[in-house]
């Protein structure tokens, strides 16, 4: 019988196979050690500059409410298994796996670039969504403070913004966005995907707890910022049965809105999911997956555009149906006002003359 393989602590993947554009693959193997020898020195965190040439990424995606974003980094040190920006890191020669979590890129020259985008003549404001592909406020965010320096800017210009987040760290920024919240140009998401502290740290190693999560919601709700609760992903035998304990727990802390997403596995992420499930949740392993197919017409993932985020079938209605029945119970299906676009301004260079009649 093999040995179990040594897991590489506090990270989410346990494996770091090759991206699928390399020409070479890894192949894990048991070389006889065993969770019970002296561990092996720990993963290091590497971090590098990404010198992009623009800030603001465009889509046309029709299943997402926005058509621009910001992501002031590549990579997640957070760890979540399920991260669905995983595959990404194939298209820089990386591993979706454990280099996805430690080989992360940050973009210094963000504040600048966005400064010079935003003041380009002809520019059009609509709200720009930070952290659609990977945290913005994960444990580098704290020293690098690109994220920040992307508030400041978009402050600046009045510019509207939504931001999405699973950690604490976003009310280290309650001054601005509670600001951009009072005048209409800020929304903040939170992401609760469970309640259980132990199911949390399996999940999303690096992330803050459940109830610091909540701390966050309740801080930028009194600070003026409106906050949505994203239950995301829901996977079907792992943590669907808390939709109802999480939306509760979020109305309790201010929230006025919820939101969810089915568990999505494309490319990459099945074998990494599945490896993770047969390590930390062996007993139910099988059950899990066996769920998720029935909601992807018997495949571990189908992407098309309109069911890819809520999947099909019995399993995926009857989520949807506790959903809805328990955003109205707790009052969380309030309408969500637009946010002003009429306020954008670029804001007089150093040595500007002043318009006299503005």
């Amino acid at each position: 019988m093999s040995s179990p393989k040594p897991l590489v602590k506090g990270r989410g993947a346990r494996s770091n196979a090759s991206g699928r554009f390399e020409d070479r693959s890894r192949e894990a193997f048991d070389d006889g050690w065993t969770t019970g020898d002296p561990e092996p020195a720990q993963l290091t965190t590497v971090i590098l500059p990404d010198k992009a040439r623009t800030i603001i990424t465009r889509n046309s995606s029709p299943d997402i409410h926005f058509d621009r974003s910001i992501n002031p980094y590549r990579g997640c040190e957070h760890g979540c298994i399920y991260c669905f920006a995983r595959p990404n890191h194939a298209y820089l020669g990386l591993s979706p796996g454990l280099d996805f979590e430690s080989r992360l890129f940050f973009k210094p020259e963000a504040a600048r670039l966005l400064t010079a985008e935003l003041s380009r003549k002809g520019y059009t404001p609509k709200h720009i969504q930070i952290g659609a592909d990977t945290d913005p406020y994960q444990p580098l965010e704290r020293k690098l403070r690109v994220t920040r320096q992307v508030l400041e800017v978009l402050q600046r210009f009045s510019h509207p913004l939504t931001i999405i987040t699973k950690s604490n760290l976003i009310t280290r920024d309650a001054d601005i966005l509670g600001e951009m919240g009072k005048a209409g140009l800020a929304r903040a998401a939170v992401s609760i995907t469970t309640l259980d502290r132990k199911l949390a740290r399996s999940m999303e190693p690096r992330a803050a707890t459940p109830q610091r999560r909540l701390d966050a919601v309740s801080q930028l709700t009194a600070a003026g910022c409106p906050v949505t609760v994203m239950f995301a992903p829901v996977i079907p035998g792992l943590n669907d049965h808390e939709v109802e304990a999480v939306l509760e727990a979020s109305a309790q802390a201010g929230a006025t809105a919820a939101g969810y997403v089915m568990v999505r596995l494309p490319l990459e992420i099945a074998d990494l999911f599945q490896e993770w499930l047969k390590t930390d949740h062996p007993d139910r392993a099988d059950r899990v997956m066996s769920l998720i197919r029935q909601t992807r017409r018997g495949k571990a993932y189908t992407a098309e555009f309109g069911v890819r985020g809520r999947g099909e079938g019995p399993i995926a209605d009857l989520v949807a149906a506790r959903f809805r029945a328990a955003r109205k119970r707790y009052g969380l299906e309030r309408p969500r006002e637009a946010l002003d676009v009429a306020a954008f301004r670029v804001p007089p260079k150093a040595g500007d003359q002043m318009d006299l009649f503005g």
